[in-house]
């Protein structure tokens, strides 16, 4: 999901000059895809720029392992046997305007690539962006590589002025050629969702995790594909780190092609921001129950089943380790869960729900995450923990909604 990148997630010097950003750079990067296809595009974003955004080359390539470990993400190294220059209405360069997003021209590998496959696509800006507005995404868990120069078509970047960081850049999404048969589950979260407390590029969030199930042998639902529209400290109700959940169903889930159905599980940060008073709580769980009947009306209007997930647990021992912990925050989680689970089949309720409380939950003490999944900070979960979401997930809803919905209820 791309962002508006803050001050503190900038690159560092020399990437990050006093009027440019990116000057005479090129930005390596690694995606994982989710569903079987030959043929792909690219899609950037400059959602949040506010000057214009020239891309001067772009790549696209099978990466090469770093190691034994035979791990594709986060690899700076690219079998070039396999590059494929990207053009843009057959132009090898393209300036996007503020605010704007591009697609690529599709291009076509020699064979096909099976789904959660690793693709490498490197992106070369000669003069940069000015200003101090560029559009990425902070919470990639995946490590991205920058070098001066031009090394779209370069085997590795290895050069003196190489760096890593975890960090993705202008990049919104892939898109794959598929079958009318494949379909997509879109998921509007936030860093629950975004992965963190799961390893660096190890691919163990729990849309990751998800999609390895819908991909295994047995699977009946290779066909669906999954589109983790998530960020960090994201709420449903009020822009924070992006805009709120409300603001995105457009962008980030209706404007792709092939999403069937979709996910929202969104609103512990919408509780935890807000002050930690009965009066302030009962307002704010009313306001989260109202967000996601909006969501759901403005989703089924496109024949688009919604699925709501429950708010995991946050109590913990130590405030002062996770301030959300309080009693009154608690009483609006269970509150807006108990409406979650009630609402599916009335009127401006979800189609189905994914009780994603209920399967982490301590059963000794329901606030607070059972402690095998805690990933120390008693909101996120480990990796046990994003593996145990995934696997938890109803597959019946997908056969249940594949007709899709009334586009007027």
């Amino acid at each position: 999901m791309p962002q508006l990148t803050e001050p503190g997630n900038l690159p560092p010097p020399p990437y990050n000059g006093t009027t440019t950003i990116f000057f005479n750079s090129t930005i390596r990067q690694t995606i994982r895809t989710t569903t079987q296809a030959t043929t792909f595009r690219i899609r950037l974003s400059n959602a949040f720029g506010l000057t214009p955004l020239p891309i001067t080359a772009m790549t696209i390539a099978l990466p090469l392992a770093l190691d034994r470990s035979q791990n594709l993400t986060g690899s700076p190294h690219i079998n070039t046997t396999s590059l494929i220059p990207l053009t843009f209405s057959h132009s090898s360069n393209i300036t996007l305007p503020p605010g704007s997003l591009a697609v690529s021209d599709p291009i076509t590998f020699p064979h096909s690539l099976p789904a959660n496959s690793i693709l490498s696509i490197t992106l070369y800006l000669a003069t940069g962006q000015s200003g101090g507005a560029i559009t990425s995404h902070p919470g990639s868990r995946t490590e991205s590589f920058l070098s001066l120069g031009d090394l779209t078509h370069a085997a590795n970047l290895t050069s003196p002025s190489a760096i890593s960081l975890f960090h993705w850049y202008f990049i919104s999404a892939v898109e794959a050629w598929s079958p009318h048969s494949t379909t997509a589950l879109a998921i509007l979260g936030d860093s629950i969702t975004d992965g963190r407390g799961s390893f660096l590029n190890a691919n163990n969030r729990w849309p990751d995790l998800l999609s390895s199930r819908l991909q295994a042998p047995s699977s009946k639902q290779k066909n669906i594909a999954i589109l983790n529209q998530a960020a960090g400290g994201n709420r449903l109700l009020a822009d924070g780190l992006g805009p709120s959940g409300l603001e995105r169903i457009e962008r980030d889930i209706l404007s792709h092609s092939g999403v069937k159905y979709a996910l929202v599980f969104l609103g512990v940060n919408d509780i935890g921001t807000a002050p930690s008073t009965t009066a302030a709580q009962t307002a704010v769980g009313d306001a989260i129950i109202h967000g996601y009947q909006q969501v759901i009306t403005r989703i089924h209007a496109h024949g688009v089943p919604v699925f709501g997930g429950t708010i995991t647990p946050f109590g913990c021992a130590n405030q002062t380790l996770q301030p959300y912990s309080t009693g009154e925050r608690e009483v609006t989680r269970v509150r807006v869960n108990n409406w979650i689970r009630d609402s599916v089949g009335k009127v401006g309720g979800f189609d189905g729900v994914v009780d994603f409380d209920e399967v982490v939950r301590d059963g000794w003490n329901q606030s607070r995450l059972l402690g095998r999944y805690d990933s120390g900070d008693c909101l996120h979960l480990n990796p046990d923990g994003y593996a145990a979401m995934a696997r938890d997930l109803p597959l019946q809803l997908f056969e249940q909604f594949k007709g899709g919905v009334d586009g007027f209820v």
